[in-house]
């Protein structure tokens, strides 16, 4: 029978996993930035992708400061709460990311 234990144990495997991907997401987004920028230069097109990407990167770092806070905290209520907003900042990340992808496809392709 799972207990309260096993729930917190849960709980900050899901932090691992918002910690350690939205870390990884963070380099793709400066990665991604500058290629774009290279390819702005070589093409002469405009783009606001990397202004977004920039935007991105800086949501996904504040989901893995979140993440860690929720990892290190010793109050399990404040860890769900923590952990909470960790995971809205990294759907929402996700989300833009999605968006800047469909700008990129429409503007440089």
């Amino acid at each position: 029978m799972p207990g309260a234990n096993d729930k917190q144990k849960l709980e900050a495997d899901i932090s691992i996993h918002i910690f350690t991907a939205s870390a990884g997401l963070v380099g793709v987004c400066l990665t991604v930035i500058g290629l774009i920028r290279v390819v702005v230069a070589t093409i002469n097109v405009d783009t606001i992708a990397d202004n977004l990407l920039a935007i991105d990167a800086l949501l996904f770092l504040a989901s893995c400061l979140l993440a860690y806070w929720a990892l290190r905290t010793r109050s399990v209520r404040r860890m769900y709460r923590v952990e909470r907003a960790a995971d809205a900042l990294f759907i929402a990340g996700l989300l833009l990311m999605t968006g800047v992808c469909s700008i990129i496809a429409y503007e440089l392709l």
